[in-house]
């Protein structure tokens, strides 16, 4: 029964055929761009959660890991900007925290200036997981960035990032998820 392989994903162009049979202003140019953007996330995060796995974080822990990080030494935030900044209820976030502390990736203490607010902080094995899934995502990046140029890169991320900044602006508050996905 587990070996028997579900239906096959229609082929860019198939589905584009489809959807132009049911909706005419399709412009199957637009559409083919944003569903290969669409399929090109899927797949990364699929393979990005079995680089995680093989770490034994999930991709839920390792975004808490990267915003520790990105947030700078020594790499703490409170859990109420934790969750703003992924998009979670603080419920939501306060049940990531408490599995992440019992693995030893973070710590959650008072702050001893203000013993009301708590500090969540990456520990040397939180950071040291971080470490390798970067190795390991580098090595996967590369791989995907293989057949393009040097030149072509950098038009694909200039074009990217002009798209990214357009909906940005458009969405301003759909930075984080909308759910929990945990």
């Amino acid at each position: 029964m587990g070996d028997t392989p579900g239906p096959t994903e229609p082929t860019l162009e198939e589905q584009i055929a489809a959807y132009q049979r049911e909706f005419q202003d399709l412009d199957p140019q637009v559409e083919k761009i944003v569903s290969a953007l669409g399929r090109l996330n899927r797949r990364m995060n699929v393979a990005y959660g079995r680089q995680t796995a093989t770490l034994g974080i999930s991709n839920a822990e390792w975004e808490v890991l990267k915003a520790l990080v990105l947030s700078g030494a020594p790499y703490q935030m409170g859990p109420g900007d934790l969750a703003k900044r992924l998009g979670l209820t603080p419920a939501a976030m306060t049940h990531r925290i408490d599995r992440m502390v019992s693995e030893g990736l973070v710590t959650r203490d008072r702050d001893e200036s203000n013993r009301v607010r708590v500090i969540v902080e990456l520990t040397a094995e939180g950071r040291e997981k971080w470490l390798e899934a970067m190795r390991l995502a580098t090595v996967f990046e590369d791989d995907l960035l293989q057949d393009l140029s040097a030149e072509e890169r950098g038009v694909l991320g200039e074009v990217l990032t002009r798209l990214l900044r357009r909906v940005e602006h458009a969405q301003p508050d759909a930075g984080g998820r909308l759910s929990d996905l945990d």
